[in-house]
């Protein structure tokens, strides 16, 4: 099966997860990442709290971007994650990157 573009999600999630970690902390962010072409941010572990939109759980949001390959999937998503911030936020930073060695 071939598809036209490919999708990378990198998972945001709370300094402390699966451990111990704080809820309430405020997101900022969240519209300058979702305004990059072919990103979506999912919220999972998000409420919101007096207009502001913060932290409710261990993973806070999945940030996804297409990309014309993998390699370009990864590098707008994480430009994306780059946009968003709260404190104490954790994400890995090798997302993709065995897919991208076995494409070589």
């Amino acid at each position: 099966m071939d598809f036209p573009q490919a999708t990378v999600c990198v998972v945001m999630a709370s300094g402390g997860y699966p451990g111990d970690y704080e809820k309430g902390r405020v997101i900022t962010g969240l519209e300058e990442a979702s305004e990059l072409d072919g990103v979506v941010v999912f919220h999972a572990g998000t409420k919101q709290r007096d207009g502001d939109i913060v932290t409710n759980g261990g993973r806070v949001l999945g940030v996804t971007a297409l990309g014309a390959d993998i390699a370009a999937a990864k590098a707008r998503a994480y430009e994306a994650v780059d946009r968003v911030r709260f404190d104490d936020a954790y994400c890995r930073r090798d997302i993709a990157d065995k897919a991208i060695q076995r494409k070589r």
